[in-house]
């Protein structure tokens, strides 16, 4: 339970959905052959824990008790099947809800990856995802991790997939078209009702 919690960001219900639909979806194959060394459960934490820490697959080995390269295949097998998610319906562009963020991605090639604020060779990426289906709409191209996030998104070429869409965003994104949370001024509190504007924007981000 504290595994599930602290590493995925899940609650024990919501993992517990996930776990059933991988399930559903194949993820335990044929049962013929060589079995797995960890039950179902273990490979999809392992893979969730993979998605949401970005450590990577030679420290996650000894995590879960196996090589790294036994996490690499649960991650191919799996992975796929995490991502697979049902949309409810198509949308009219006026009824979307879209989030933005940017996500550190430890790389070795160092013609894209930079000493970043994660204290790791990274590449920030920017990601959109539909707030509804939380399927993800576009990615950018990798740019530096040193490299701020709003200069990551006007360099990514993403806005253009965003016309007529609303699109939240964090405080990084200010002037950038975003819905974006209110800023304190210099020595005054938020106006009355803006604590609550950004709570329920945190709410809704969060889905990222």
């Amino acid at each position: 339970r504290v595994w599930v919690e602290t590493f995925t960001g899940l609650r024990v219900t919501q993992f517990s959905r996930l776990l059933k639909a991988v399930r559903e979806r194949g993820g335990n194959g044929t049962m013929q052959g060589r079995p797995w060394s960890l039950p179902l459960a273990e490979r999809v934490l392992l893979v969730a824990v993979y998605y949401r820490t970005n450590l990577t697959m030679r420290q996650l080995g000894p995590l879960f008790g196996v090589s790294s390269s036994t996490v690499c295949r649960v991650i191919q097998r799996l992975g796929p099947l995490l991502a697979i998610e049902p949309v409810s319906r198509p949308a009219d562009a006026a009824d979307r809800l879209w989030i933005v963020d940017g996500t550190l991605v430890p790389v070795r090639d160092r013609k894209v990856g930079a000493s970043s604020r994660n204290y790791r060779f990274s590449a920030n990426v920017q990601v959109i995802v539909d707030a509804d289906t939380r399927l993800v709409i576009a990615a950018a191209r990798p740019a530096p991790g040193t490299t701020a996030d709003v200069h990551a998104w006007r360099a990514s070429g993403l806005a253009e997939h965003c016309h007529d869409v609303t699109v939240l965003g964090d405080g990084a994104y200010l002037n950038c078209g975003m819905v974006v949370p209110h800023r304190k001024r210099p020595h005054r509190p938020l106006l009355p009702g803006e604590e609550d504007d950004n709570a329920a924007h945190r709410k809704v981000r969060a889905r990222v």
